[in-house]
């Protein structure tokens, strides 16, 4: 068998990571992000690397910094802004760097106290907006480091909230919100900013010396200041997007809007960067809207807009525009069957690029401005990042599937009327050799619905020496196995052996609004029997060994891994990471409390609660949950763990042994992410498995 760097977790970790794509004014250069990891092996650091749009000269290394860098952006003269940490300390916040297009080193372009979390920077003026978390009390930036400062000296980690919500994903909310600022070249009698030795040893994080024109108790500058455009924002951009006029005259974002009862909803607002002025654009409490894109001239704003979900109606996601300056909106896609996502605009205007999750890939396709006629550009992969080349005559975005990890691709738009020529680039990093093969399979249910999947296969799979089986259930659960996983690899349990099955259920995305409807408010019944038809289809291939079968899942995967184990014994073992347990205590713990509770009402938590079957359990189950997971809570998981030893099929014994095993992470969160931790999560399931679906002993496991 050839050996790849799946059949060695070192090897695996270490192959390098693409993310982020951006493209210079000019088209001439592209930037992606390479992560790789750091010299003791325990972090992921990246890098920016600038790859040739004309696919003929190697891609070459532009940043060194021992802390990585992120978000590349390039201005309206051809410098690369990016954002980093630079220095030693353990309390050194992000700030924007600038790297000349004519060469040299990195230099501080603008910090903030809080640390830059969002850059924009205008395609045809000298304008750069940040978003910066800001102390809510705060009057300008050197009143944030003020209040800072006395917080950390006075040793306060208190946060009084006034509404909702407090946290997101794996971090707390406040006290600072973010705020979004103008970036302006620093007054004549500001000292001059300070020049990086190198970009690895540059130091953002300290305030100047006393006796400079800034004087120590100042926050940290670079060549340019920061200008508050929305003092008053409040919890109004918590986890918003914006987009930033070409001419740098206005942007526009989401904007949150508090409602009763800790609900919000999202309006569409426009900021000029003159002044500050705000004119909303769009206010509707029946519908949200996301993902902001100005037109090339200014006049039209593209955006998502989405149907509120009831507890009997699902969303749905249509493209609209609005003009720029005020008026009604049209939508564009309105009666077509998938759900945009990323959205860029041709450089004429005529036209948008958008990306949406269809049959198991993430397209692009071409949305007519005129008529909203959609017309699929692409076939293979799923795509992000798209940027497009300032002539239209070509996009550029980061492709993967289940065969491939990201690299970057060119997509020819000479012709938009149909399949374009997508050609891969010389990018940072070569595919990664794979233990076996992945194929589509598909079955039809006992109501007529197609239900597809992936199946990779290992080498030498047959029906002389067929495989043991993992079905592997999505998270979202709007969501569709179309793309590479770093988190969830499938090549990892191939490489010992396993086939792995990774099936679109109801609910998912890509097979249109019926198909996500079919499983709204009903989680134990379409997404539970769907897997199950799909499974049995693959169960009957000579290549799969039936017997050996075991079900996996995460966040709502791992929902419905345990509605799996508590309603059929047909798997040897499961495995249920981050896991939704009793619907009824989720629903008003997680970190959007207002989002599920739109669907889970207290009759559909009744119905589709997994806790409530416990004593059928009969399947051992291995509980993996982190501590810092805020939106399945860590709750959700000490009480599964303890129901399973107490109430299940397979309780613990006088000595509180059992086959059931649980997988803690103190400083993790909804997903594991620091290197060394994803390691062990593969050790403890590979043997976990081993033993209930191999037969194997269990081995000694990582401490």
């Amino acid at each position: 068998m050839t050996h790849t760097p799946f059949h060695d977790l070192d090897d695996y970790i270490a192959l390098p990571r693409l993310g982020s794509l951006a493209l210079s004014p000019d088209g001439q250069r592209l930037v992606t992000g390479v992560s790789t990891l750091n010299e003791d092996r325990t972090k992921y650091v990246t890098a920016l690397w600038e790859v040739d749009p004309a696919g003929e000269r190697p891609a070459r290394r532009l940043t060194q910094g021992h802390t990585g860098e992120s978000q590349p952006t390039f201005t309206q003269d051809g410098d690369l802004l990016f954002v980093a940490k630079r220095g030693t300390e353990d309390d050194a916040k992000p700030g924007v760097w600038r790297l000349p297009a004519a060469g040299g080193e990195a230099s501080l372009f603008a910090a903030h106290p809080g640390g830059v979390a969002g850059l924009s920077a205008a395609a045809r003026a000298a304008v750069v907006t940040v978003v910066a978390n800001t102390m809510p009390a705060a009057v300008g930036v050197d009143e944030d480091h003020r209040l800072r400062t006395e917080r950390t000296e006075h040793k306060v980690s208190a946060i009084l909230h006034a509404g909702y919500p407090v946290r997101y994903w794996d971090h707390d909310l406040g006290p600072d919100l973010p705020r979004l600022y103008a970036a302006e070249p620093a007054s004549a009698e500001a000292s001059e900013p300070r020049e990086a030795s190198s970009a690895a040893d540059a130091d953002a994080s300290k305030p100047r010396e006393a006796g400079s024109a800034v004087d120590a108790d100042a926050a940290p500058t670079g060549s340019h200041r920061l200008r508050d455009l929305t003092p008053a924002a409040g919890g109004g951009l918590t986890q918003t997007a914006q987009d930033l006029a070409a001419d740098g005259t206005f942007l526009v974002t989401t904007w949150n809007v508090p409602e009763a009862r800790g609900s919000m909803r999202s309006q569409l607002r426009r900021i000029d960067v003159a002044d500050g002025t705000q004119t909303v654009l769009l206010d509707d409490a029946e519908t949200e809207v996301g993902g902001p894109q100005i037109s090339p001239d200014g006049t039209i704003v593209a955006f998502l807009r989405s149907s509120r979900s009831t507890a009997g109606q699902a969303p749905n996601t249509w493209l609209e525009v609005v003009p720029a300056g005020g008026g009604e909106p049209r939508a564009l896609t309105r009666e077509w069957d998938r759900w945009p996502g990323q959205v860029r605009w041709l450089p004429d205007g005529s036209g948008l690029l958008v990306v949406a999750d269809d049959d198991g890939r993430s397209r692009l396709f071409h949305v007519a401005l005129d008529t909203g006629e959609v017309t699929r550009l692409t076939d293979e992969g799923a795509l992000t990042d798209v940027v497009v080349a300032p002539d239209g005559s070509a996009a550029y975005a980061l492709r993967a599937s289940y065969a491939y990890p990201a690299e970057v691709v060119r997509i020819d738009l000479a012709d938009l009327s149909g399949e374009a020529p997508v050609t891969v680039l010389r990018g940072p990093a070569e595919r990664p050799a794979l233990p076996g093969t992945l194929t589509e399979v598909e079955t039809t249910t006992a109501d007529g619905v197609r239900v597809r999947a992936w199946l990779a296969l290992p080498e030498g799979a047959s029906a002389q020496a067929p495989a043991p089986l993992l079905l592997w259930i999505h998270g979202g659960p709007l969501n569709s196995w179309n793309t590479w996983s770093w988190r969830w690899n499938p090549w990892l349990m191939v490489a010992r052996g396993y086939a792995v099955l990774l099936p679109d259920p109801a609910l998912s995305t890509g097979y249109g609004q019926d198909f996500v409807q079919r499983g709204w408010g009903a989680w134990g019944g379409a997404p539970f029997t769907d897997l199950m038809a799909i499974t049995d289809a693959v169960e009957a291939r000579e290549d799969i060994d039936a017997e050996r079968t075991a079900a996996m899942g995460g966040s709502f995967g791992g929902y419905m891994a345990n509605w799996v184990a508590g309603h059929t014994d047909r798997f040897r073992a499961i495995v249920t990471h981050a896991s939704l347990w009793a619907l009824d205590a989720f629903g008003p713990t997680t970190d959007a409390a207002w989002y599920w509770g739109r669907e889970m009402t207290p009759e559909m938590a009744l119905a589709n609660s997994p806790h409530l079957h416990v004593g059928n359990i009969r399947t051992p189950m291995l509980v993996i949950h982190g501590d810092k997971d805020y939106r399945v809570p860590i709750g959700e998981g000490l009480r599964l763990w303890y129901e399973l030893l107490s109430s299940s099929g397979l309780p613990a014994d006088s000595d509180g042994r059992s086959p059931h095993r649980f997988l803690y992470y103190p400083d993790e969160n909804h997903w594991i992410l620091t290197p060394q931790n994803a390691k062990v999560w593969y050790q403890v399931n590979l043997a976990f498995l081993a033993e209930h679906v191999l037969g194997e002993e269990a081995g000694e496991l990582p401490t």
